[in-house]
């Protein structure tokens, strides 16, 4: 207790004063300024720091040290409304009766006095509404509005890198993925190279999370340029030797070589592509090969080819194919929905639709398109569009309509640098992954940007050979010219489709669809033109197209409803 009043008696100060000091004049004098403190700023403290918006304060020299309370009363204050539905009516008018208040109305606007009353109430009532209409600077507006989606960022980064064992560096030739699976065929082959040992002919089978040896060496008599799994059975896979054989295996039983084709029913030239076919066992797959032949096969007896079609462009039903104007075949594409048509990319640069069930060599080889100067790299139909299809070469990429046969509807620039490989990814259909000399990966996707591409990533330095997107959409593997595969992750934005994506690029496939059909039926028109001035006098030509005419038509309508519009709208009026 003595503590307590101890420290009470501390805090108190009293202040006497003389009664004949008080009252006493004010003497001020001038002097120079002193500095009494100088506190300077503390860095440490800025993160503190919170601006405070609005803020009012009193600043003087020295703290106020008087100590005064005021009680006053205080003031109630009540805010009432009115709430105006009808005015004031004379008392003859019934406000309830409608027709009489409706009379009395028109009385009262026909007055003169009534227009200069409304006059000189519009600007007290213009002065009030502008003031309830003021806007708080200082209030937050639209809070409960939602918030808006971050900016969408694509990338593209490597995850992965698989080396070809032993030291050897042997170009990547094909790549294939296991069907619901996380394993990985590749094919390795020097096909500039004179093989001196049989270690130089080995093939691999990866598990994607295991880089640091193959889970299977596969071991064919001959170096492999093409393997691809069985999207039936993930056990199976067939392969494309360099002397024209083919062969496939199984992988529960090592990496030996099941069954391999007798040489003299073979392929003149090395096997580039291989591809499994719809069918009711699963086991029938065809291959091709630069010397300009397509042959089925069945693994269950591969003493000889089931059919065969020689890729011989002839132009009437009388004349025959010869496996000697043959076009060698640099690319092979087959679609399971469509199990009777394949399409081949050639050496000198056409694409060529096949129908195996054609009686003829005209109806064998339907159509024919002039895709590139040289050899189709890529080749491959969209996985959701199958009218349209990717081709990859001569420096550029080219998306094709079936309807469409004198040039592409969708093409991108001329590249620096060669363009080696290309595919639709699996799940976004409008994306387009392209693979080129210099190492890079560059992503297209036609719905957002069609001048450039939307990622380019820089796997590696030498050139990038063959790409193959996984089944997921989201990785990509790439084999390069040294043997080294790199595996590739887009971002989700790349490798998820939206709901509107198909409708978007349905519109985009239709509009630049119908502009090349238009433009051809012109190229059409002038040939005909042309053909007509050399023909004589007498000779009338005939000039008609389908796709000018609906065109027309479509012209016409519009100017009809157009000018109905007119009419109606000048009837109302």
């Amino acid at each position: 207790m003595e503590k307590q009043d101890k420290e009470k008696t501390e805090i108190t100060y009293e202040f006497t004063r003389k009664r004949k000091h008080f009252g006493r004049q004010t003497l001020f004098t001038d002097r120079e300024g002193e500095m009494i403190m100088s506190i300077p700023s503390n860095p440490a403290l800025y993160a503190n720091y919170i601006l405070r918006n609005p803020i009012n304060v009193a600043i003087q020299n020295t703290g106020t040290m008087s100590e005064h309370w005021v009680n006053s009363e205080r003031v109630e204050y009540t805010t009432s409304g009115i709430n105006h539905v009808e005015g004031g009516w004379p008392k003859d008018i019934n406000m309830n009766d409608a027709e009489a208040t409706q009379r009395y109305r028109r009385k009262i606007e026909k007055d003169d006095a009534y227009i200069h009353a409304v006059m000189n109430l519009g600007h007290s009532m213009e002065h009030n509404i502008l003031q309830n209409n003021a806007v708080d600077v200082y209030q937050t507006y639209y809070s409960e509005l939602p918030s808006i989606p971050a900016v969408e960022k694509s990338a593209c980064h490597t995850v992965n890198v698989y080396r070809e064992p032993g030291g050897n560096r042997r170009p990547v030739r094909a790549l294939s993925w296991q069907a619901e699976g996380a394993r990985l065929a590749t094919a390795h082959a020097d096909v500039n190279y004179m093989r001196t040992s049989r270690g130089l002919q080995f093939s691999y089978i990866w598990d994607i999370e295991n880089a640091n040896a193959p889970e299977l060496v596969i071991k064919p008599p001959e170096p492999l340029l093409d393997l691809q799994y069985n999207p039936r059975d993930q056990h199976i896979l067939v392969g494309g030797f360099m002397n024209g054989q083919v062969g496939w295996w199984d992988s529960r039983k090592g990496g030996e070589p099941v069954g391999v084709c007798p040489p003299h029913v073979a392929h003149r030239d090395l096997v580039r592509n291989v591809l499994f076919i719809n069918s009711k066992a699963g086991a029938e797959f065809f291959s091709s090969s630069p010397d300009g032949v397509v042959k089925w096969w069945d693994t269950r007896n591969m003493n000889e080819p089931t059919d065969t079609m020689i890729i011989d462009l002839v132009k009437t039903h009388t004349d025959t194919q010869s496996i000697d104007n043959a076009l060698g075949i640099s690319a092979l594409e087959y679609e399971p929905t469509i199990p009777t048509r394949f399409m081949v990319g050639t050496e000198t640069g056409l694409v060529v639709g096949g129908n195996r069930k054609g009686k003829t060599p005209l109806e064998k080889l339907p159509s024919k398109y002039e895709a590139h100067l040289g050899p189709v790299y890529a080749l491959q139909r969209n996985p959701t569009f199958l009218k349209n299809f990717l081709t990859v070469g001569d420096w550029t990429a080219r998306v094709w309509s079936e309807d469409c046969r004198e040039s592409s509807i969708l093409w991108t620039n001329s590249h620096h640098t060669k363009l080696t490989d290309g595919a639709w990814n699996p799940i976004r259909f409008s994306l387009m992954l392209l693979t080129q000399w210099d190492g890079c990966l560059s992503c297209w996707d036609l719905l957002r940007r069609r001048s450039a591409p939307i990622v380019t990533a820089q796997l590696c330095d030498e050139p990038l050979l063959r790409l193959r997107p996984h089944e997921g959409g989201l990785l990509v593997a790439c084999g390069s010219s040294m043997g080294t595969i790199y595996l590739a992750e887009l971002s989700q934005n790349l490798g998820t489709a939206d709901k509107n994506d198909k409708q978007l690029l349905t519109n985009i496939l239709d509009r630049e669809n119908k502009r090349e059909r238009i433009l051809e039926a012109r190229m059409r028109e002038l040939r005909l033109k042309l053909r007509a001035c050399d023909a004589p006098p007498h000779e009338e030509p005939v000039c008609k197209d389908r796709d000018l005419d609906d065109a027309e038509t479509e012209y016409k309508q519009a100017l009809e409803t157009l000018r109905s519009q007119q009419k109606a709208q000048q009837t109302v009026n």
